[in-house]
């Protein structure tokens, strides 16, 4: 089969593996990954890509088969996740972070055939395998970035190694959600959703072949795996850094000259507590936020410290991959939206009985496009409660059709006003029902942010027998040299007072030293506010 097709005759790519087999045609001395002193061009990546897929064919890969790639920053690793597709296997990435009960939960819900990861956890792997009957095979990615370059020049995959025709409709990926609300369920991308996500994110980015992206997000996150997908398409170049400290993120970016930087609000709200080099910001063309709303401190912080870099603020939902973006001339007059649909995706916000809803009126937002899932993966239940037709006559769903449109219920709550801009209200399942009310956890968490020495804030519902629920905020912030908890406290709820309704205050304060924890993909964890026996 041919490895690298010429794309450049205008043929554009349709599947996962032909990104970067299509940038090594086009680019083929372009950087690609740069993982420390190291670096892989186009060329050699595309090679790298294939000795795996060959490996994989070898050890008796299926198509629709799983492979599951513990996704550690290296180039290496990144190889093997491409060769997934091209050895027609299903990629299913797995987050270095999480614990042997959460990956054998993976591996074992899927029936992951192949395991690929690093050696230094090679007892892990030899558990997960007894214990998971369906893995045949575990390979261990290169320790050597270099060496894995040099060796696999001449391998090529024989014609008769991969005997059926993929199609962009094919099962592509499987990407576990974060798990907060139970056990985490894959959600099923095929290749169209993948490289339609990756074509409309580097069209309102601008992203081009001099681009360098910094990888701060989890590549097993479908925002950080977008990085990938995002730059490959284009040409650029991704800096994979497995940061320990936030300051990391900052000489990162100076020291690779970082042109784009996504990143999730808690990652932001600690960059913007550090006192950034000039160089930093130097190269920077924009910073994008998504995986939840960004507080207006946090927001002027960063335009602050990155004055010449266009902020893009985006929502979405890993069934829909992206969903919306605010335009960067947009922040200033209303920085508290969550923009309009991207290009190739229409956002309705729908009654409970699928009609439209008014100009300001809140619903839940109903995305339809090609970025829509397959669905979850063994679930028909919960996919049919989030996958579901379009109502006739709404988005011109099934005008003429046989049968009607499904679109994705993301259920969030957003409201839209009358110019067209949407605003997030909150999560259907984290909304706090207190008096009589239904609160939006963010926004009592915004209100914490905006008062001075906070730094973090997470607000969690706390059973009440006669108001149903009251809210209980756990804040991390500047203690303060000779003030009390007991000060704080006051001083932040009279600061509630003067901002929200009475129903919005929080009744209970709890102040933590430590910064808030986050589930595996960066987000604050309310789960385990919720379920924390300490308070």
């Amino acid at each position: 089969m041919t490895l690298a097709p010429d794309f450049r005759g205008g043929l554009p790519p349709v599947l996962l593996h032909d990104l970067p087999a299509r940038a090594a045609q086009c680019w083929p001395a372009h950087v690609a990954l740069t993982s420390g002193d190291t670096r892989w061009e186009y060329a050699a990546f595309q090679a790298r890509i294939a000795s795996w897929a060959q490996g994989l064919c070898t050890w008796g890969l299926q198509r629709g088969e799983r492979v599951a790639v513990v996704a550690d920053k290296h180039p290496d690793t990144v190889a093997a996740m491409f060769a997934v597709s091209l050895a027609q296997g299903v990629l299913v990435p797995i987050n270095p972070l999480l614990k042997p009960a959460q990956v054998q939960h993976i591996l074992s819900d899927c029936g992951v055939a192949v395991l690929i990861g690093p050696a230094s956890r090679q007892s892990t792997w030899i558990a997960l395998r007894e214990a998971c009957p369906n893995l045949r095979h575990v390979a261990h990615t290169s320790a050597d970035a270099v060496s894995a370059t040099t060796t696999i020049a001449t391998n090529q995959l024989a014609d008769d190694e991969v005997p059926h025709r993929a199609l962009e409709t094919d099962l592509a990926a499987i990407f576990y959600t974060s798990g907060s609300t139970g056990l985490p369920k894959g959600v099923m991308l095929s290749h169209r959703n993948l490289l339609a996500g990756a074509g409309s994110v580097a069209s309102y980015l601008g992203n081009h072949a001099g681009d360098t992206l910094l990888a701060a997000l989890p590549l097993s996150f479908d925002a950080g795996f977008s990085q990938l997908t995002t730059a490959f398409l284009v040409g650029a170049q991704v800096v994979l850094l497995n940061y320990l400290l936030p300051m990391d993120v900052v000489r990162a970016m100076a020291r690779y000259r970082v042109t784009g930087l996504t990143a999730v609000p808690p990652l932001y709200a600690q960059l913007t507590t550090l006192e950034w080099p000039p160089e930093a910001a130097q190269h920077l063309r924009y910073w994008a936020n998504t995986g939840g709303r960004l507080p207006r401190s946090v927001l002027s912080a960063m335009q602050a410290r990155a004055p010449s870099a266009l902020p893009y603020l985006m929502f979405g939902l890993t069934e829909a991959f992206r969903a919306t973006y605010l335009p960067p001339q947009e922040v200033s007059q209303r920085p508290d939206a969550i923009g309009k649909a991207i290009p190739n995706a229409e956002v309705l916000v729908l009654r409970d009985d699928g009609s439209l809803c008014d100009a300001d009126e809140p619903g839940e937002l109903v995305q339809r496009g090609p970025l829509v899932a397959l669905g979850y993966w063994q679930r028909p239940e919960a996919t049919a409660e989030r996958f579901k037709p379009l109502p006739r006559g709404v988005g011109r769903a099934g005008q003429g059709a046989a049968a009607p449109e499904v679109a994705v219920f993301s259920g969030d709550t957003v409201r839209r006003d009358a110019e067209g801009f949407l605003y997030f209200v909150g999560r259907r399942d984290e909304m706090i029902k207190t008096s009589g009310y239904r609160v939006s956890p963010t926004e009592v968490e915004d209100v914490a942010m905006a008062h001075a020495g906070i730094r973090e804030a997470v607000a969690v519902p706390v059973a009440d027998e006669a108001l149903g629920s009251v809210i209980r905020l756990v804040v991390h912030g500047d203690a303060g040299e000779g003030v009390s908890d007991e000060g704080r406290t006051a001083e932040l709820l009279g600061h509630f007072r003067q901002q929200v309704p009475a129903y919005m205050v929080p009744r209970e304060v709890v102040w933590v030293a430590s910064p808030l924890p986050r589930n595996p993909n960066g987000k604050f964890d309310r789960q385990c506010w919720r379920d924390d026996a300490r308070l």
